[in-house]
């Protein structure tokens, strides 16, 4: 293969990382959603396949004239406690306090919390409810609610139901109630809020952000940043933080809206493609403002991590939230391929190794092929000069540009080479390997994951830096070893590129260091057999001439 394809799939690959860095993980969406202050974008302008002709809107319901009044004395807890998690709620605007998943740890080595401790300085919690009456949004989310439990122990597969309460006793009702399920992350969602006699829509709020990330952490976390995701029209579009401008973004007819960093999310599900979503910012520049997620008529909720499986158990799409890519197919084909390995070789490392000698496999024969074909036109080569120094003006003058042409295609012919033949077994393994560097990169199954010695955590970088630096001595080695048709002062310059290469993966995550070391080692051992393989052909090709 061509120096100038490495060269050109090298540079591409740098590129796409450095946009996975530098943005970390919005993909390029076929539509920005519009920022409006107050509502909605209009269907047309994100999704013109779903419009339908306006229905009917239903009378609502009445209530009774006269409510008994029903609010607590104190501001108390009711706990909520699973197998996956512990939830604590509080009465005062029967808001969520603290989601801590008792499965994952944080930086210290606790629970993890889903609850952003910086909600205590934005006055503003999850399940926090707006109605655009400020009157309501006041006694919605200060009010202390009557709640029927103060705490729930549920094993997997119990069901259990936590309702609050609250009335003025004459224009305000407000009712919350959520059914927990032990053993999974999802719950159901149910509200009703009426004033003046007349049930209201209220909308509900998840933030600020989620979880307490560090800045370190969204630096390293080159597969996703922080932001809004929402399912509309059989699409997901990304709202992150870092692009919100003042006024609200707004995605209409969804179907389910979340919060989401690179592992965990916080997922609403909407009536199917009835509800809204926004992400809203307030206070402060983008550093230092605080982020909501608003989503309309929520049924049903789901509070933890981005696990294929579960996400799938949920259903309505909701796996989509993983942002696999471009070759999303590919990243989910190797995904449940190593988790089939992981099953029976406990230790993600060993099964990156194994998934990675298992693709090298898999490809032996076109990686054959590409070098069996790089090899013959190196060989090739002072022909090939011998003719660009016949046809010298070959550049300026099309006829000698064409005879040129011809005679090198009949060159080719009668040495069997195929001039694209060492390229395309090469493009072909591309969207195999972009797959399985998403993967890597945004996995779950990587978080927190120890490898051996001082690789503790396979989803952040190398604390040493010895594998980065191992793997730019092993693409050193193996550029060495790989037949090039190039010039000497082409090959000079390309043996530049694992040093920029070293360079670039110091800060990407382990894992993904991990596998491409994996690749280079098996790259050079691959290689030494063919070009064992080959060197003995030639050697029998030559003796064969001899005889004759």
């Amino acid at each position: 293969m061509e120096k100038r394809l490495v060269l050109a799939i090298a540079l591409s690959f740098l590129v796409l990382v450095l946009y996975q860095a530098i943005f970390l993980r919005n993909r390029p969406q076929p539509e920005e959603p519009a920022a409006l202050p107050q509502k909605p974008v209009e269907l047309e302008e994100i999704a013109p396949a779903l419009k339908q002709p306006e229905a009917k809107k239903e009378s609502l319901p009445v209530l009774p004239a006269e409510v008994e009044e029903a609010r607590a004395q104190a501001e108390e807890q009711v706990i909520v406690e699973t197998s996956l998690y512990q939830a604590v709620w509080s009465n005062r605007g029967a808001s969520l306090r603290s989601w801590t998943l008792k499965t994952h740890r944080d930086d210290n080595g606790e629970d993890l919390e889903l609850v952003s401790g910086r909600a205590v300085q934005a006055g503003k919690y999850p399940f926090f409810l707006e109605t655009q009456d400020p009157e309501l949004d006041l006694a919605a989310n200060d009010s202390l609610y009557v709640p029927s439990v103060f705490r729930l122990n549920l094993r997997d597969g119990e069901k259990g139901e936590v309702k609050f309460y609250y009335s003025d006793g004459n224009t305000i009702t407000i009712e919350k109630i959520f059914v927990f399920t032990g053993g999974t992350y999802a719950f159901d969602v149910r509200m009703s809020v009426w004033k003046d006699g007349r049930e209201v829509e209220p909308r509900l709020l998840w933030g600020p952000g989620i979880g307490n990330p560090l800045p370190s952490d969204k630096r390293h976390q080159f597969g996703g940043g922080s932001g809004v995701a929402v399912l509309a029209a059989n699409r997901v579009y990304r709202l992150d933080e870092r692009k919100v401008k003042p006024e609200t973004s707004a995605v209409n007819f969804a179907d389910w809206a979340a919060y989401e960093d690179n592992y965990m999310t916080a997922l609403f599900l909407t009536p199917g493609q009835r509800g809204s979503a926004r992400i809203q910012q307030e206070g402060g520049d983008q550093q230092t403002a605080f982020f909501f997620l608003s989503v309309s008529r929520p049924e049903r909720a789901y509070l933890g991590p981005k696990e294929s499986g579960r996400l799938k158990e949920f259903g309505h799409g909701a796996k989509k939230i993983i942002n696999f890519g471009f070759f999303g197919a590919i990243a989910e084909v190797l995904l449940v391929s190593i988790q089939f390995i992981h099953k029976y070789i406990p230790n993600w490392g060993f099964s990156i190794i194994i998934l990675t000698l298992v693709i090298k496999i898999l490809f032996f024969p076109l990686t054959y092929s590409s070098t069996k074909s790089m090899a013959k036109m190196q060989e090739l080569q002072p022909k090939i000069k011998a003719l660009r120094a016949k046809y010298k003006k070959a550049k300026q003058d099309i006829s000698q540009r064409r005879q040129m042409n011809e005679e090198m295609m009949r060159l080719y012919k009668e040495h069997g080479i195929n001039p694209a033949g060492g390229c395309l077994p090469i493009l072909i393994q591309i969207p195999v390997f972009w797959g399985f560097f998403r993967l890597l990169v945004i996995g779950i199954e990587f978080r927190q994951s120890p490898f051996i010695l001082w690789i503790k955590d396979l989803s952040v970088k190398d604390p040493y830096y010895v594998t980065p630096i191992l793997m730019g001595m092993t693409q050193f080695i193996s550029q060495k070893m790989t037949p090039t048709s190039a010039d000497p002062a082409q090959a000079r310059i390309m043996l530049i590129m694992p040093v920029i290469m070293t360079v670039f993966f110091m800060n990407f995550q382990s894992g993904l260091v991990l596998y491409w070391l994996t690749n280079n080692v098996l790259q050079i051992g691959q290689q030494y057999i063919m070009n064992r393989m080959m060197g003995k052909k030639k050697r029998e090709a030559h003796g064969k001439k001899r005889k004759r």
